[in-house]
């Protein structure tokens, strides 16, 4: 009974594991012609809430393609939320969720062909974006992207464990949906590339 006791005591002091979330979505992304469904496994870490989670999904929604993959996630600095990769390696899009500092956007910026940031956190966003938008201005390949508070929540109650999505895009505009409930992406443009 021992043994059982101490692993118990010791299993309990280990490091939180991530959850693991597994999506089926399905595209149909009519301005970039672009028609696939995706098997996707998503880790959400202990430190992420599903807020977090779903940008991330949507991200990959948005911006779908056969190479698109999700980084390691929130504990490695130098890779993005998504990358998509070319067949030699170099980084073609880098994609960044919530409020990456202005040294991290310059540094993805170098490194990749396009950067897109989706900030999401309501009034921290905006304020966020109104200290270092004037600072990055000139990158003429990042993009920044917020999506307002009611899309989140909305987004957030797509979140299971197990989901099957679809994801409609036509004339920029943007729909995710569950079977019984489908969200308008809102999407207020910050800054676009070029």
């Amino acid at each position: 009974m021992l043994p059982f006791l101490a692993q118990y005591i010791l299993g309990g002091a280990m490091a939180l594991k991530s959850t693991v979330y597994k999506a089926e979505l399905s595209v149909a992304d009519m301005d970039r012609h672009y028609y696939q469904t995706h098997t996707l496994t998503l880790a959400r870490h202990p430190s992420e809430n599903d807020e977090r989670l779903m940008v991330r999904l949507l991200a990959f929604a948005l911006h779908a393609h056969e190479r698109l993959t999700f980084g390691k996630g929130l504990s490695t600095d130098d890779e993005p939320a998504l990358w998509q990769k070319d067949l030699t390696g170099a980084v073609e899009l880098w994609i960044d969720v919530g409020q990456p500092d202005e040294k991290s956007i310059r540094r993805a910026c170098g490194r990749a062909g396009q950067v897109y940031v989706y900030s999401y956190s309501g009034h921290s966003a905006d304020i966020w974006w109104s200290q270092i938008g004037g600072k990055l201005a000139r990158l003429d390949n990042l993009a920044v992207v917020n999506l307002p508070a009611a899309t989140v929540r909305a987004l957030t109650g797509l979140a299971q464990r197990g989901m099957q999505l679809s994801c409609t895009i036509q004339d920029g505009q943007a729909w995710l949906a569950d079977q019984s409930e489908s969200v308008a992406i809102e999407r207020q443009w910050l800054k676009t590339i070029g």
